[in-house]
Formats: C-alpha cells, sequence, structure tokens
C-alpha cells in the first residue's frame, strides 16, 4: 500500500523532441493530465521538458502528443537525436509544392477550372495539410480555437468558394511559418543544451589504489580524480595535490583562466589547461554546479514574465475575435449591402488567415529563453522572466561593501618607513612576529612579505600582548608590533611628527595601521584595508551611463572605512554602521522613495535584504549554493563587471519584445485595413502572417549577440 501511496507521488522528468509552439505545449500538458495514473503535469516549453507526477509510460505520453508528433525520452538516459535529412523531414511540404506546381501548369494548360488542375491542388492541400486538418477538426468539433483551427477552416472554406490553388499555398506557407517558430525556439533552447554538454559523462577515478575510467552517475562523494592537461573536470570537488590554471569560462563566463592549487575547488565542466591535478570528489553529479545551473535556468524558462502572461491572455481572446470578425465581414455586406457572396466570403477567410496570431504568440517566448540562455553562457544567472524584466527597470542599486564593492579580505595598501631603516628587512621581522600570532590582520602582512624569506627567521621568547599586538626577540634584539598605543599607552614612546601624521592619515581613511620598532623607536608602520577590487569604480560609472540614478554603499563598517571606500569607487550615497536588519530597512525605504531597487551582495549574511529587494543580486554564485538559493540573479563568477551587462541585455530584451508585440499587432492591423476597400487576399493574408512571425523570430535571435563587454 506505501509503495502504491509512494509511486503516485513520485515525479518523473522527460525532454521532448518535436514541441513545436506554446499552445502546442498547453495542449500536450492538458492531454498528459488526463492520462489514467497521473496526478499532475507540467511542460516547461521553452526547455522542452515534461514534469509528470504518478505512474504512466513514454508510449502513453507520446499518445498524448500525437498531434503534434512529440517524441518523449527519459531525462535519466536521454535518447540521441537522430539527424533527419532536409528533404525527408519536410517531405510533405515538398510533395506538396510539386503538387501545386503541377496545378498551375495544368490550369494554365486547360484553363483555370479544370477538373485536373483541382485534382492536383486538392492532393496537394492534402499532403501539407494533413497534420494541420486532423489538429484543426478535432479543435473545431471541441470548440477550441487555436491557430489550426483557424487555418483549416480558412483553408476549407478557400476550397468551397473554388480558390483551390490560393488555398494549397496557404497550406505551404503555413507549414514554412511553423517551421520558422520550430526552428527559433530550437536555436533558442540550443544555448541551454550546450551547458548540457560540457561536462564529460566518464572520468579517470582511484579507488581502493586502483585507476578506474567510471561513468559520472557511479562516482562517489570522496572518490579522487585525476584530471590531466586538456581534458574537462566530470565533478564538482576540492584540489587534493597539482597546480593548474583551469578555464572556468563555462560556468564563470570569466575568459581568463584560474590559477588552482591544494585546497581550490572546481567545477564540472571547466577546463584543465597545464597540470595534473587530483580532485577529491565533493558533490554527486546531480548536485554539481553545473547541474543546478541547468536546472535552474530551465526553471527559469518555464517562469512567464508579465509581458508573456499578458500575451498568453490576450491570445486566448484574440482567437475567438478574430473569427467573430471575420464571420461578420462575410456576411454583413452581402446581407446589407447587396454584396457578392463570394467576394466577401473570400474576404471572411482572408481576415481568418491574417488574423492567424502565430507571430504574437512567439514574440515574447522566444525573447526570454534567447535572453536567459545568452546571460547563461555569460556566467549570469537569472532565475526568470520576470526577474529578467525588473532587472531592467531597475532605478537604484544598493551594494554591500565587504566582498562585493571590496574583496573581502585585508591586505597591506601603504608602507612607511623612519629614514635610514631598509623596507624588506624591517618587513622580514614583523612578518617572523606575525606568523606566529592569531590576529585575523596577520594573513596580510604575510602575503605582503610572501617573496621574502621570512620563514627562516628564527623568533625567540614570543608574546602576544592582549589587545595590543605581539613581541619577539630577533637576533637578540625584541621587536614589537601591533597598535600604535602599544607604543604611546605600554612603552609611553613618543612618535616622531612624521609618523604620527601618518598614522592619523591613514586611520582617517579608515586604515588599520601596525607600528613596528623597539623599546626606543617605532621604525615601520604598516596600513592595512579591504581592498576595493579595480573594477568596482568603472562599474558603478557604467551604471550611472546607463541611466542608474542612484548607488548606495551598504555596510555594518565605520563612518571613515565607509566615506574613504565611496568615495574612491564613486557611489552616489553611503551609509554605515549597519547590523543586518538596518540594511532591510534601507532597502525598504529606497523602494518606498524611488521605486525599483536592487541589491547586491553575497547571499549569505544579505539575504534579508536580498529578498526585499525589487531583484536581488547575488555574488560568487559558483562557489555558494546559498547564492543560487536566495537571489533572483547570480553573477557566477566573483565579478561585478557581470552587472552593467545584465542590465544591458534587460533592457534589450524588453526593447526586442515591445518591438515584437507592436509590430505583431501593427501588421495585422494593417492587413486587416485592407478589407474595406475588398483589396485583401489570401496571399497577402498568409505573407502577412508568415512575414510577421519571421520578423520577431529573427528580431529575438538578435539577443543571442549581446555581449559581455
Amino acid at each position: 500500500m506505501e509503495e502504491r501511496a509512494a509511486a503516485k507521488n513520485t515525479t518523473n522528468v522527460y525532454r521532448l523532441q518535436n514541441l513545436t509552439c506554446a499552445s502546442c505545449a498547453a495542449k500536450f500538458e492538458k492531454n498528459v493530465q488526463h492520462i489514467e495514473g497521473v496526478v499532475d503535469a507540467k511542460v516547461n516549453f521553452g526547455a522542452s521538458k515534461l514534469s509528470v507526477t504518478g505512474q504512466t509510460t513514454i508510449n502513453d505520453l507520446e499518445k498524448a502528443g500525437a498531434f503534434d508528433g512529440i517524441k518523449v525520452f527519459s531525462d535519466k538516459s536521454p535518447k540521441e537525436t537522430v539527424s533527419v535529412p532536409f528533404w525527408k523531414a519536410h517531405a510533405n511540404v515538398i510533395l506538396s509544392v510539386l503538387l501545386l506546381a503541377a496545378g498551375w501548369m495544368l490550369g494554365e494548360q486547360h484553363g483555370e477550372g479544370h477538373l485536373l488542375s483541382i485534382a492536383a491542388y486538392a492532393l496537394s492541400i492534402a499532403a501539407g495539410g494533413y497534420t494541420l486538418f486532423t489538429a484543426g477538426l478535432k479543435n473545431l468539433f471541441r470548440l477550441q480555437f487555436d491557430m489550426k483551427t483557424l487555418m483549416t477552416i480558412a483553408i476549407i472554406g478557400a476550397a468551397i468558394i473554388g480558390e483551390w490553388g490560393e488555398g494549397a499555398t496557404v497550406v505551404i506557407l503555413f507549414a514554412i511559418s511553423e517551421a520558422l517558430e520550430r526552428y527559433s525556439m530550437e536555436k533558442a533552447r540550443k544555448s541551454i543544451s550546450s551547458l548540457m554538454d560540457i561536462a564529460p559523462k566518464e572520468a579517470p577515478i582511484r579507488r581502493n589504489g586502483h585507476e578506474i575510467t567510471m561513468h559520472v552517475d557511479e562516482i562517489e562523494v570522496g572518490d579522487i580524480m585525476i584530471i590531466k592537461p586538456g581534458q574537462k573536470i566530470a565533478m564538482d570537488g576540492i584540489v587534493e595535490s597539482g597546480r593548474s590554471s583551469v578555464n572556468q569560462a563555462a560556468i564563470t563566463g570569466e575568459s581568463i583562466p584560474a590559477e588552482k592549487q591544494t585546497g581550490d575547488e572546481v567545477f564540472a565542466g571547466t577546463l584543465n589547461t597545464e597540470g595534473v591535478l587530483e580532485v577529491k570528489v565533493t558533490k554527486k553529479v546531480t548536485d554539481t554546479t553545473i547541474a543546478k545551473i541547468i536546472h535552474l535556468v530551465e526553471e527559469a524558462q518555464a517562469e512567464r514574465a508579465p509581458s508573456q502572461a499578458f500575451i498568453d491572455t490576450f491570445a486566448k481572446y484574440y482567437t475567438p475575435a478574430i473569427m467573430i470578425i471575420a464571420l461578420l465581414v462575410a456576411v454583413i455586406p452581402p446581407l446589407a449591402f447587396g454584396g457578392d457572396w463570394s467576394e466577401w466570403v473570400y474576404q471572411g477567410l482572408a481576415v481568418l488567415v491574417v488574423g492567424c496570431p502565430c507571430a504574437l504568440v512567439v514574440s515574447t517566448p522566444v525573447s526570454i529563453v534567447t535572453a536567459i540562455g545568452n546571460a547563461a553562457r555569460n556566467g549570469v544567472l537569472i532565475k526568470g522572466g520576470i526577474f529578467l524584466e525588473e532587472a531592467g527597470s531597475i532605478k537604484v542599486i544598493a551594494f554591500d561593501k565587504t566582498g562585493t564593492l571590496t574583496k573581502g579580505e585585508p591586505a597591506v595598501t601603504e608602507i612607511w618607513c623612519e629614514d635610514g631603516v631598509e623596507e624588506n628587512e624591517m618587513l622580514v621581522k614583523v612578518a617572523a612576529l606575525e606568523k606566529l600570532s592569531q590576529h585575523p590582520l596577520a594573513s596580510a602582512i604575510l602575503k605582503k612579505a610572501e617573496t621574502l624569506s621570512f620563514h627562516q627567521t628564527n623568533v625567540n621568547d614570543f608574546a602576544s600582548i592582549t589587545g595590543r599586538g605581539v613581541k619577539g626577540t630577533i637576533d637578540g634584539e625584541t621587536i614589537y608590533a601591533g597598535s600604535p598605543k602599544l607604543f604611546t599607552e605600554n612603552l609611553k614612546l613618543h612618535l616622531t611628527e612624521e609618523a604620527a601624521d601618518t598614522a592619523g592619515r591613514w586611520q582617517e581613511e579608515g586604515k588599520t595601521v601596525i607600528a613596528a620598532g623597539t623599546v626606543q623607536q617605532v621604525f615601520m608602520l604598516i596600513a592595512i584595508a579591504d581592498e576595493v577590487r579595480e573594477t568596482s569604480k568603472e562599474v558603478v560609472q557604467r551604471l550611472h551611463e546607463l541611466g542608474i540614478q542612484k548607488t548606495v554603499m551598504l555596510t555594518g563598517d565605520n563612518e571613515g572605512t565607509a566615506r574613504s571606500i565611496g568615495k574612491t569607487t564613486g557611489v552616489s550615497d553611503v551609509q554605515a554602521g549597519l547590523m543586518p536588519e538596518d540594511k532591510l530597512n534601507t532597502i525598504k525605504e529606497l523602494r518606498q522613495k524611488y521605486g525599483k531597487t536592487a541589491m547586491v551582495g553575497d547571499g549569505v549574511n544579505d539575504a534579508p535584504a536580498l529578498a526585499a529587494a525589487t531583484v536581488g543580486i547575488a555574488m560568487g554564485g559558483a562557489g555558494t549554493d546559498t547564492a543560487l538559493e536566495t537571489a533572483d540573479i547570480a553573477l557566477m563568477a566573483d565579478d561585478l563587471k557581470k552587472l552593467p551587462f545584465t542590465i544591458r541585455l534587460s533592457r534589450r530584451t524588453m526593447a526586442v519584445i515591445k518591438q515584437n508585440i507592436t509590430f505583431s499587432i501593427g501588421i495585422k492591423l494593417l492587413a486587416l485595413l485592407l478589407v474595406v476597400p475588398g483589396w485583401l487576399t489570401l496571399w497577402i493574408a498568409i505573407f502577412a502572417d508568415m512575414g510577421a512571425t519571421l520578423i520577431v523570430t529573427l528580431n529575438s535571435l538578435r539577443l543571442m549577440r549581446v555581449k559581455d563587454n
């Protein structure tokens, strides 16, 4: 009983092939939901994916999608896509074109209404429109009005009034229009399918002292992978031994390879370029960063943007409205004004064709899917169409300081020495002392002195002076290093005027000052600060150039430090001394005052503020699961330069969607106006519809060309 209940609630994921349009996806979803044993079903049109809760078979699923020739494959063992030759894939359309040509030639030879000509046209319609009629007639009997219903009525009507040639032409051009729509969606989906293929399916593993090549599904956490130069890394892990450069562009969008050594994290799908690495696997194949990115991007493509939701609602009422308008065009002139029935029925059929909402329906999803895929390839994870749209209308951007505008780690920024003191010699002594210290700032001094031989310097009688610093004997001389107060208060020394002025100036700039010397004199001052990222100033400047009204830095640091960093980065405003709840309240105030506000942080301690912002943007998503989970947009690299790119892509996407919608509706209104003088023909109608679909498709695919520069 329990097993049956568990099976009923199990969700399986399937990949779909030949899913041609958004309305087909909705119909397929409804058909699957009615299969016996299925509790629920969701079709992700953008990712061409089906999620089914309950029990069913692939055979039953393919029966549910037979109306559109949908093929279904298990997500766990996807079937290889077989490349079908063009002539074979479109054999029915090619036959239809040949029969249309034959019908025209027979008409020219024997007269336009000759039986042989009509027979050739009828066969052309049947060959090219068989699947269209099958679906259209079923929909008509069920009173489901979609594009195929409109086209079916129009073509049958054309045949009834004797316009066989135009009816056959409409069938062929509609088939071409559908092929264009299918091509555009496949082109957009390739940006994600290419991500799925970047990680190798096998990897060399050392287990129990033996090296074997294993499929990634069989690799376990704790296994050791051996990655040679030129090989891709199959799983996420930590470097156990070796040193190399790894190209992480597939994950983070960074063009420059990252240096990796013992203790560093590496990601599946990245390329080892130099040395041999031994990597300890830390995640199963389903939990790797690339797997999460693919999952989140596919889910994002299923999330409908506000503009897409509007189009879907609009199309729901638009199609029946077009049918009513077409009926009125066909009936009113003959009944009310004595018009010719054949002429006005023809005009009504043309209205049906021109009113087909192909271009309108495809205008938004292709744009959204293309933009999200392009962003993913450039190291930006956007979690849905709504966030893509919102990012383009942001007016204020708030930044966390530590780890966002700054590097998040202390570094030596300046060194001052008394006259006659050799800097490197004194720095070696300070570093020798600090390597024995537990103070957080010691790492900055050790990093500064890493090229010097301080490790060989012996320190005797080392001692920590609580709250002040450290001391130790080096070459028979006691050296002190710590706060200037260690010398002025503990050792009762007076700093020279130059030393005092230098220390005071650095402290005003928000830097921590370390003094070093003996009981007689201070020989050296070291300034330590959280370094500002090299790109921060450029990014803030570019954001202002893009029209962002205000940039704000939020930090828990002191006022002096905050002001100094704010001045360096060029942000509009600085708010210091903030606790996490203060940051949250500040975001709420900014939203109330300016409207749409973005928050950029590390996704951990900034989670409340990220959630409160219109759009939460996390830094370094590749290294933290929290960033991937909490943010609406994740910059996969620890690189702020991706932010202006994201804003530009969002704005370009919104512009393209508006262009598509305006053009789709405008071209139809223009064509419908031709009804008034009676100039609208089936030829013009189908070219208006197919032309509009082609133009909005190509316009949407331009979003692939938006670059990170």
